[in-house]
């Protein structure tokens, strides 16, 4: 169960820091979204998401590599949505092969569980 929130954690964490990252290039005449201050504030609760992944993973896996790879592929994957839905950036071969690597590199450690 652990594994499941620590997920659920990084793809919110991602999605807000999509938003903290590229907001400014979204909504373009935004004194908020282009506020480097504010946006750095956005970034005490997405660090603290983050944080709780990582220990939510390490309770599930006893590891920290394993949410070093997790991630890394939720980040691109989430990216990679998020790109493509709001700023209209169509993948080209190599963006969308990196994106499977990511999946793949999910479902490895998803299920690199060592039974005690």
């Amino acid at each position: 169960m652990y594994l499941w929130y620590s997920i659920a954690l990084l793809v919110i964490a991602n999605i807000i820091a999509f938003f903290q990252l590229n907001g400014q290039f979204y909504w373009k005449d935004s004194s908020f979204w282009g506020n480097g201050a504010l946006m750095s504030i956005v970034g005490i609760p997405v660090g603290y998401m983050f944080f709780h992944a990582t220990r939510l993973s390490y309770e599930h896996f006893g590891f920290v590599w394993n949410m070093r790879m997790i991630g890394f592929g939720v980040g691109t994957i989430i990216f990679g949505i998020m790109s493509y839905l709001l700023l209209k950036e169509i993948p080209t071969l190599k963006t969308f092969i990196c994106i499977l690597l990511a999946i793949a590199i999910i479902l490895i450690q998803v299920t690199n569980v060592i039974d005690e």
